[in-house]
């Protein structure tokens, strides 16, 4: 197996898309670009099915009803012995018990791989000290929070979450995106992306706005994503009155060709396990505005590749906002910094460099390399 001639089966009982989601899809496409042979194995319907098979990636469905589903491990125990798969790689609390038994009672007994991509508390260290012969986090914040819940240090593996600059880059894309919307080239556009989940913080941002139009009225603000807070978030503009002001675009795959038109990208996240948003919005040279939690930390140097405020602080995020746009070369050199750190630390080559060594040593630590 030293010429990467080996299988690896992802799970993920998630039937939606996120960052997690793209993750894995951009690890399987490099991993497969390296001689790796690379399965997702997913509930049917599920998005990552459908965006793995437009990559040309193998695919398997396996309903995954709940935790302790039986016909789940027997699908998924075929999956290993049929397509002789040799380590096996799981994403969500579901999934990673699911495969996790099927790989132990597997007569193949393929290495285990946990990926944990969340800063949320873990609930169970069964997945994670038990059943995988390695974890990985998505940051260093994730391997020292799981360390200090009982999982051994030298089961962990940081391995940052890398973006394709050959996609994420500015100089692939125009401003047709402002064209369409009607928005004018000056006129400030601050835009978001990201699922639709409380902890993102997109409320804040929406009591953030109206202090920004008082100092610049013309300014406009694009929401891209979904999730369960649409309703509550197209509630709140109604209410703030700022349905002109503000765009939902909901789930959209032209992510870089939006990104290209902002002048500033930003997210007040109340958790974050690294940011990925953030790391798109870099590579595409628009300066971003974070928040000082969390792994965003890890990607955001405040006043060099970006700026922080404090979490549930929607008075900080506007001040920061205006002073951007204020400063304008400020916040293009802010941009340059930020696109030089991504290309530096934060790639998809160096993510995919990272899931190699973890796989080849759990090859190796299992006699199979």
């Amino acid at each position: 197996m030293t010429d990467y001639k080996f299988r690896v089966l992802h799970t993920e009982s998630s039937p939606g898309w996120g960052g997690q989601e793209n993750r894995i899809i951009e690890e399987a496409t490099g991993l497969k670009e390296r001689g790796v042979e690379v399965i997702i194995a997913s509930p049917p319907g599920s998005v990552i099915l459908e965006r793995a098979r437009e990559k040309g990636i193998l695919t398997r469905e396996v309903p995954m009803r709940k935790s302790y589903d039986v016909p789940a491990i027997l699908r998924l125990i075929r999956i290993i012995r049929d397509d002789r798969i040799d380590i096996i790689n799981t994403h969500s609390g579901k999934d990673s018990l699911l495969a996790g038994l099927a790989g132990r009672l597997s007569g193949k007994r393929p290495a285990i791989v946990r990926t944990r991509h969340l800063a949320l508390p873990i609930t169970s260290l069964v997945t994670y000290r038990n059943l995988p012969d390695r974890v990985v986090t998505v940051s260093k914040y994730v391997k020292n929070y799981l360390v200090s819940e009982g999982v051994p240090e030298s089961m962990v593996t940081a391995v940052p979450t890398g973006v394709n600059t050959e996609v994420f880059n500015p100089e692939m894309y125009d401003y047709t995106f402002r064209e369409e919307l009607g928005i004018r080239r000056d006129a400030p556009l601050i835009g978001t992306i990201g699922i639709l989940r409380k902890k993102k913080g997109h409320h804040h941002l929406l009591e953030a706005i109206p202090a920004v139009l008082r100092r610049f009225p013309e300014a406009r603000f694009v929401f891209a994503g979904d999730g369960p807070q649409w309703r509550n978030l197209n509630t709140a503009i109604e209410q703030l009155g700022l349905e002109k002001q503000v765009i939902m675009l909901g789930r959209r795959r032209d992510v870089p060709r939006i990104l290209r038109a902002l002048d500033l990208f930003v997210l007040p996240t109340l958790q974050e396990a690294l940011g990925t948003a953030f790391l798109e919005a870099m590579a595409m040279e628009v300066p971003v505005i974070g928040t000082s939690v969390d792994g965003v930390t890890e990607v955001i140097e405040h006043e060099k590749t970006g700026m922080l405020v404090p979490p549930g602080d929607p008075g900080g995020l506007s001040n920061v906002i205006i002073e951007l746009l204020d400063q304008p070369e400020r916040a293009r050199a802010l941009a340059r910094e930020g696109r030089k750190k991504v290309a530096a630390c934060f790639t998809k080559e160096r993510m995919c460099e990272g899931m190699m060594r973890v796989y080849l040593s759990v090859l190796r630590e299992a006699g199979k390399a």
